[in-house]
């Protein structure tokens, strides 16, 4: 008779021992396929990855050329930098449906300072500051007198866009000359507007994962009444991501005025957001607040500009595109729910202690939040 138990020799991974024998590699590769799945970015990255091999397979060789990777690239960054502030928002329990037109409106406002005799680059910070006040005016409309985000953003997205139109005269302009040469640093070269984004999706990333300020906006989106309790402002965090939210916006449209060399008055407005939020959202992003991955909405992004770039260059007219995107797009939500689910069920981690472990590192966390201290972000 056997010394240990059923139950016991049912489970390997509590006795030690391997469940292959003495060869344990596959164990270990079950085990990194875990780790990997396991991971938000994990099912939006494996799509990125397929799609390449896709393009590769079905006899796209322009697909792999210098000038693809320049367009995936110039589609990426202006979506990349605004879905920065979005997913800020999301993961905290709000939307901003304005910084498309804020988008619209800052190459306008940097170039009125321009011409008032500010160098280029002095122009840009003011404008991306000045233009972060409309961030200021969603937060606390949203806050401070409970209107639903998604209608304060989408009417003072509409007040900004008017106010564009009207100074603008809905015309067209050039880039003042003076500005030209910096231009080239922000949006003029081929891959300075990736740069950019890139460096800020590591810069927010960190932002979101190791600091206070992270921890308070996804405790903000993911409970709400616990946060308040934990002592934390709810009010100033929200209000201070709407704001950076829309310095981003201000950003990423001085950026395409630069790559395009023309300001324009239709670019931007809602078109834009809709294609960062879905970039956000397939990269693993809840629109219910609490959790969110600024690696995953550059990879969802970058599998937003895969399918662009790879059917253009099959061929593929523009409205059957759209069908394409936007059934890629539920085929991708419907993978990363179900592996949500079993990554909250724990059936991904092979172990009935997952949930147990969960709700464990959910207690710590509260318990840290309690234990932080004051801090000019908390209090009533």
């Amino acid at each position: 008779m056997s010394d240990v138990s059923d139950t016991a020799e049912r489970s390997p991974e509590i006795t030690g021992a391997s469940p292959n024998g003495p060869n344990g590699s596959p164990r270990l590769v079950r085990g990194l396929g875990m780790v990997f799945l396991n991971a938000r970015e994990a099912s939006i990255t494996l799509i990125a990855v397929v799609l390449f091999i896709y393009f590769w397979a079905s006899g796209t060789p322009a697909f792999f050329s210098h000038g693809s990777f320049v367009n995936i690239a110039e589609y990426m960054g202006p979506y990349v930098i605004i879905g920065i502030g979005l997913v800020l928002l999301m993961v905290c329990g709000e939307i901003d449906l304005s910084v498309g037109f804020v988008w619209t409106m800052s190459p306008f406002v940097m170039h009125f300072f321009i011409d008032s005799g500010l160098p280029t680059l002095l122009a840009i910070v003011i404008t991306v500051l000045l233009l972060s006040l409309i961030g200021l005016l969603n937060g606390v409309v949203t806050t401070v007198f409970g209107v639903p985000s998604l209608i304060t953003t989408l009417g003072s997205g509409y007040l900004v866009y008017g106010i564009t139109l009207t100074i603008s005269s809905a015309q067209q302009i050039n880039l003042p000359a003076q500005s030209v040469g910096l231009g080239r640093w922000f949006g003029g070269e081929a891959w300075s507007e990736i740069i950019w984004a890139s460096v800020l999706v590591l810069i927010f990333h960190i932002l979101l994962r190791r600091t206070r300020w992270g921890l308070y906006t996804i405790a903000a989106g993911g409970n709400l009444l616990g946060a308040r309790e934990s002592g934390i402002k709810v009010n100033g965090i929200k209000i201070g991501n709407f704001m950076m939210c829309s310095g981003l916006g201000a950003l990423a449209g001085i950026l395409e005025a630069f790559k395009n060399d023309i300001i324009d008055p239709s670019a931007g407005q809602l078109a834009v957001v809709l294609v960062a939020l879905a970039g956000a959202v397939i990269g693993g992003t809840a629109m219910l607040g609490g959790v969110g991955t600024m690696i995953g909405m550059w990879v969802g992004v970058l599998v937003l500009g895969e399918l662009q770039d790879g059917f253009n260059l099959r061929g593929i007219s523009s409205y059957k595109l759209l069908i394409i995107q936007g059934s890629a797009i539920l085929v991708f939500m419907i993978v990363n729910t179900y592996l949500s689910r079993l990554r909250g069920s724990g059936r991904l981690a092979g172990t009935t202690s997952s949930r147990r472990t969960q709700r464990q590192k959910a207690a710590d966390a509260e318990a840290a939040i309690a234990d932080m201290g004051t801090s000019p972000i908390r209090g009533e």
